[in-house]
């Protein structure tokens, strides 16, 4: 059964790790491994072996895991700190302790009453907000999973009683309970896919992959007998490293991170895997980098202190002048042995009204003035906001506008402490993929042999065909142009990930088209080069697919909707179905795959290389633009101005895009490659990876241009609504984004963030002395103009600002990353703000994951005010800590 428990699935048992060039390489020993039981790196774990000596001897932490603020042995004393902590509570609990004394001007009970009940009904609200954070503790620690007892079969234990040591057998969609040393998994060779997005926010699924020596034990019964010795580092907080050293059966073998699986990441896209509990609870790495919950004060809070600060130094000053008038008054009481004021009966007093001790009984004075003022501070003050804090709160949860129906999350306000910050916001920075889109990609343009295809209109065509007045058409010859409301064009999309129209390439027509060859290596390019499983529905016989990205997932989809269906797949083939040019048949063809060079932020370009049917060794890659178009031979560039149009267009229409190309490699070329790419894997030199890269550099050049794709990432509902409504209320809004200054320009029209009466200040390096000089200046002098450059352009907008008259609501700020780098140099980062500050909207394209944090921390400082940050991936964690 799989996961879900309603659907059969059939899956090969594959060596995925066959797939894999650059992710998965066999584990050595390196240089840290050295360091395995000096101090840091003396973690002792004895595998499947729970009760014995060693294990009990060692005071590990268990798995139980606490996110409240109080336990009930600190709740009394740590609340109590946290009302006095109030400036008013203070003020009112010295001047109650005052009450019982004779100087009172009341009874102590009018004193004491109002103050306990304003801590003790702030003090419930706290307890009932801790209770609710226990119970969400209890319900994970209360979680199950299957835990190996030593016989051979497993049982199901709650989370919070598992041991250091124990086999554990984590299932499909199921969360990792601890910290696990990966052993084993449904597939043969170890590999498994992890989602980590409760880790990081990263949505696409990494690979990780167990050890050889373990990767046999599939089966539950193999794990009777099973004993094994891992020597690791402590407990640490770095996500990204491990280090650490597995004894069995006498020989020792070595740990990374790839085999180490995080408590509360995801397994997906995998039946199950077997682990060894390396770090539980509070030694586990996601807990380690949490923080103990703080004592937020809001800044209305800290405004009220102010405020009682100040009543509070009028109150001493009042009866300070009050107490010294009473002494100089009673001093003078007294004289030529006549009482003046014999109506107070001095000579019965003890203190208060003695003419012979008038310093004391002034002081006496001063004390019973501040006691009888104290009614000019309201104790009420803090409670009464209190209790609109938690009405609010209340208000939060029911709110049906803030139900998000997909998922069944309703809003929840998991602290009242801070409500009235979100009032407070002054400049909100997003990311835009997956927070303002819906990181949901659908297949609706490509652009083959230098002729565009798809008819669809993308929600920011639409968006700017409403700015322009013109009515909203389909793309396609001036003969055949069709008008199509928003509502029709939604009816016809009945594929996720598939919104593809154009009747010369669907069914089969492409086989009519000029370069039909080149179309058909351009779809067929598209089934083969990626890492996708495909699975098979056993009641339907329907294929689905499992992913690592939203935009594997729609590639393989437009291909088998056109024609090539991806069907099949083993540790070393690919088999598809596909019509055949010369019979015009659905034929099967198999594609033996001897590598696959993986995507990654740095290559920013994935490559696989097959062998046909033919014996034809193919090397098929698809990457962003600005590094596949550096890569194409002299002759396959036949297509590269139109297509390069074509992308420009589709950026404009706010689309995503990959170039597609190929070559063909003789055998000689392939086996010096593999000889050199294995070599490089098994490299235990710190520039292991730099290698690898030179490796790939030599096999994906030369390369003949095929076409481009580009897919949708819609707008999240209700985005442009919202952001009109932030705009209106004053809101500065920034996006940093790494797109193309033409899409995130587009998106931002099409989410209202920029408008067409806005003046845009474009600030990039895309100038012909800059262009010139890069091809043959230094890099100091390209450096040094660049600086000048951006510089200029920043002075320029702000004499634009200003000729403006300050308006900011008339002007949008848009800025690449080469030039980001620049502005935010520390002699022009202050100008740059200024200018930023002085605009209504700012859009950040191309921005990495450093400039966003470096621009949120600028803000944050710069203006002094409340900055919200809002991302979903981990190139978005710098800036969220920032803000």
């Amino acid at each position: 059964m799989a996961g879900n428990g309603t659907k059969r699935r059939r899956r090969r048992r594959l060596l995925l790790s066959k797939l894999y060039t650059l992710t998965c390489s066999k584990a050595c020993f390196k240089q840290d491994h050295s360091q395995i039981g000096t101090p840091g790196f003396s973690r002792v774990v004895y595998c499947n072996e729970a009760d014995s000596p060693e294990s009990d001897s060692r005071n590990y932490s268990d798995n139980y895991v606490r996110t409240t603020k109080y336990t009930l042995a600190t709740f009394l004393p740590k609340s109590l700190f946290e009302q006095f902590r109030r400036v008013a509570n203070f003020y009112f609990l010295v001047t109650g302790v005052l009450s019982f004394t004779p100087l009172a001007p009341y009874t102590a009970s009018s004193a004491i009453v109002p103050l306990l009940f304003v801590i003790g009904a702030t003090m419930v609200k706290e307890g009932v907000e801790d209770w609710r954070r226990k119970k969400q503790d209890i319900e994970v620690n209360n979680r199950k999973v299957k835990v190996h007892r030593g016989d051979g079969s497993f049982d199901s234990k709650e989370w919070k009683t598992l041991s250091i040591g124990d086999i554990v057998k984590v299932e499909k969609n199921e969360f990792f309970p601890a910290d696990l040393v990966l052993l084993s998994s449904s597939y043969e060779d170890a590999i498994c896919y992890v989602e980590t997005m409760n880790l990081d926010g990263e949505t696409n699924l990494k690979v990780k992959q167990g050890l050889e020596v373990t990767s046999s034990l599939r089966e539950e019964f193999s794990f009777k007998g099973f004993e094994a010795f891992v020597k690791c580092e402590d407990p640490n907080a770095n996500l990204y490293s491990f280090v650490g050293t597995m004894e069995l059966k006498g020989a020792k073998y070595p740990l990374s991170p790839q085999q180490l699986l995080l408590r509360d990441s995801k397994l997906r896209n995998t039946d199950f895997i077997f682990g060894a509990v390396i770090f539980t609870g509070h030694d586990t790495k996601v807990i380690q980098n949490s923080t103990d919950p703080p004592s937020k004060r809001s800044m209305i809070e800290k405004k009220m202190d102010k405020i009682i600060y100040l009543m509070f130094f009028m109150v001493v000053s009042m009866a300070f002048v009050g107490s010294v008038i009473f002494g100089v008054t009673t001093r003078d009481d007294f004289k030529n042995g006549v009482m003046k004021r014999w109506y107070l009966r001095p000579d019965s007093s003890n203190i208060f009204f003695d003419p012979k001790r008038a310093p004391v009984a002034s002081f006496y004075h001063f004390l019973t003035a501040v006691m009888l003022y104290s009614y000019f501070i309201p104790i009420s003050l803090y409670v009464s906001i209190e209790i609109v804090k938690v009405l609010q709160s209340i208000f939060i949860n029911q709110d049906i506008h803030m139900y998000y129906e997909e998922a069944d999350k309703p809003a929840r306000a998991r602290t009242s402490n801070l409500n009235e910050e979100l009032g407070q916001v002054d400049t909100i920075l997003s990311d835009k993929t997956g927070t303002l889109t819906c990181n949901s990609m659908e297949f609706i343009k490509c652009s083959v042999a230098g002729t565009a295809y798809g008819r669809g209109v993308t929600e920011v065509e639409m968006t700017m065909g409403r700015r322009k007045g013109s009515t909203l058409v389909f793309q396609g010859n001036e003969s055949d142009d069709m008008e199509y409301s928003k509502e029709e064009i939604a009816e016809k999309t009945t594929v996720k990930g598939f919104n593809f129209r154009d009747e010369r390439v669907m069914n089969g027509n492409w086989v009519t088209e000029t370069h039909a060859d080149v179309i058909q290596k351009f779809f067929r390019l598209l089934a083969v080069c990626h890492t996708v499983i495909p699975e098979v529905d056993e009641d339907t016989e329907k294929i689905s697919y499992e992913a690592e990205s939203p935009d594997e997932a729609a590639f393989v989809i437009a291909a088998r909707e056109l024609g090539f269906e991806f069907f099949y797949r083993t540790q070393t083939t690919i088999s598809v179905r596909e019509l055949d040019l010369v019979t015009g048949k659905r034929v099967e063809r198999l594609y033996k795959v001897l590598n696959v060079l993986e995507f990654n932020s740095t290559r920013k370009r994935m490559s696989v290389i097959v062998q046909d049917e033919d014996g034809k060794l193919l090397l098929l890659c698809k990457g962003a633009d600005n590094v596949m178009f550096e890569r194409l031979s002299k002759n396959g560039r036949e297509f590269e101005e139109e297509t390069r149009d074509h992308v420009n267009e589709y950026a404009d229409a706010g689309l995503r895009t990959l170039i597609l190309a190929y070559r063909e490699l003789d055998e000689n070329e392939y086996k010096v490659f593999n000889e050199s790419i294995i070599e490089a894997k098994s490299s235990v030199s710190a520039d292991r990876e730099s290698l690898i890269e030179e490796v790939t550099e030599k096999v994906e050049k030369d390369l003949i241009l095929l076409g481009a794709t580009a897919v949708e990432d819609k707008l999240q509902n209700g985005v442009p609504d919202c952001i009109d409504k932030l705009a209106q209320a004053g809101i500065k809004i920034w996006v940093l984004t790494g797109d193309k200054m033409e899409t995130a320009i587009n998106i931002g029209f099409s989410c209202s963030l920029l408008r067409q009466d806005m003046k845009q200040i474009i600030i990039n390096l895309e100038t012909p002395e800059i262009h010139l000089l890069e091809k043959t200046g230094e890099k100091d002098a390209i450096v040094k103009a660049s600086k000048e450059n951006v510089m200029l352009q920043i002075i320029n907008g702000k004499a634009q600002l200003k000729y403006s008259g300050g308006n900011s609501d008339a002007f949008a700020l848009i800025i690449d990353g080469k030039s980001l780098a620049y502005a935010l140099d520390d002699d022009i980062k202050h100008i740059f703000l200024e200018l930023a500050v002085g605009c209504a909207s700012v859009i950040c394209c191309r921005s990495s994951p450093k400039q966003k944090a470096l621009v949120t921390r600028l803000v944050k400082s710069g203006n002094g005010k409340t900055t919200l940050a809002i991302g979903d991936g981990a190139n978005d964690v710098g800036m969220l800590q920032e803000a």
